[in-house]
């Protein structure tokens, strides 16, 4: 009965699966791809206003601006690449929405007219909206919320598709936030995939960055999510392929952060628990009974949440080990310990372990 369920899960996450697959085999080739030039259909011509030059980002639509000062000029392309005369151009929707305007024709996920996202910029300059009908953006599911245990703000980072798949459309989450969580009426019933930023890190991490720091791309942990036509909800979360290569400098050591999956205990979710907690879990190790290995062989795991009900990803700060502390910061905490007992802060301190004290002076100072 158990491997039946797991069957239909797995056929049911096809999708989602093969969207972070493809996402990890373009990692080195999308960040500077140029668009392509197709025009959209006739049906779907409508000029958008041209503004002060050819191909400008539409300010007044309500979309998010991305790199605004950049050679993109505000869409969500690279920051080098400049929205041209005969090219299609993406767009950022605000937290919670996805984009409704792509080429017509780009009826399947391959190469090149999985890049025509957003709106078609004509020979003359102007902005063409291709479903005249539709709106740029429009609510998600809703199922999904990112939830801020971390003690500082972050950011996930929503890959750009269609697009160049680069992780450029920001959510900050300084409390809770709703992920913009695609269902079957997105282009073609794909997933949405975010990189996850480590705490302190804001929406500058959105970016297509370099193996310096785990941020953008090379951020630690990837997630996804997508609500079907059934109205079931799939969340995954995982490692990032390429933190798992060779030649990455962080590759061995942990993350100072971890995330989970959680629904409300009526919620009935399918393949809980689904947990990265780096000061349990070994590198590349998740807690679940369910996990899996993906691209790269990246570790991750999926739960499934029924229709009507929701669930929520959770950024957790580690309660660190005696082993990832130095000595000095172990000296210190001992003379704060000393100080609190002194004024007499709190009793329960004298019962609190120094791991804990650490994570609390980690997130206040």
């Amino acid at each position: 009965m158990k491997s039946a369920s797991l069957a239909c899960r797995v056929a049911a996450l096809a999708g989602l699966l093969a969207f972070a697959e493809a996402s990890h085999s373009h990692h080195h080739s999308h960040d500077h791809r140029t668009q392509h030039l197709r025009t959209p259909t006739e049906e779907g011509d409508l000029a958008v206003q041209k503004r002060g030059g050819q191909c400008q980002f539409p300010t007044d639509a309500g979309l998010v601006a991305v790199t605004p000062d950049s050679d993109n000029a505000g869409w969500a392309m690279s920051p080098d690449q400049k929205c041209t005369p005969g090219s299609w151009c993406p767009y950022a929707c605000p937290a919670g929405q996805v984009s409704m305007q792509w080429n017509p024709k780009a009826t399947s996920y391959t190469y090149p007219l999985s890049m025509d996202g957003g709106l078609y910029c004509d020979e003359d300059g102007n902005m063409q909206k291709p479903f005249p009908d539709k709106d740029y953006c429009v609510d998600g599911t809703g199922t999904v919320s990112a939830v801020n245990k971390a003690g500082q703000a972050l950011s996930f980072c929503q890959t750009v598709l269609p697009g160049n798949e680069a992780m450029l459309i920001p959510t900050l989450v300084e409390d809770t936030a709703t992920l913009a969580v695609p269902g079957p009426s997105f282009w073609l019933s794909t997933a949405a995939h975010f990189y996850i930023n480590p705490p302190g890190t804001g929406t500058e991490g959105c970016i297509w960055g370099t193996n310096a720091n785990p941020i953008g791309n090379w951020a630690y942990f990837v997630a996804g999510a997508n609500t079907d036509s059934t109205g079931n909800t799939f969340v995954k979360i995982g490692y990032n392929p390429v933190v798992q290569e060779a030649s990455t400098p962080f590759r061995d050591t942990p993350a100072t952060f971890g995330v989970e999956i959680t629904c409300d205990d009526d919620a009935g979710c399918n393949g809980l628990p689904c947990k990265i907690d780096p000061s349990v879990n070994a590198l590349n190790e998740v807690t679940s009974n369910e996990s899996s290995d993906g691209a790269g062989g990246a570790a991750y795991c999926v739960v499934t949440v029924p229709k009507g009900k929701s669930a929520n990803l959770y950024s957790i700060v580690n309660f660190f080990s005696h082993n990832h502390v130095s000595q000095p910061k172990l000296s210190q905490l001992n003379k704060h310990l000393k100080h609190l007992k002194r004024i007499k802060l709190d009793s329960k301190l004298d019962h609190i372990h120094s791991d804990q004290l650490f994570f609390l002076f980690h997130v206040i100072l």
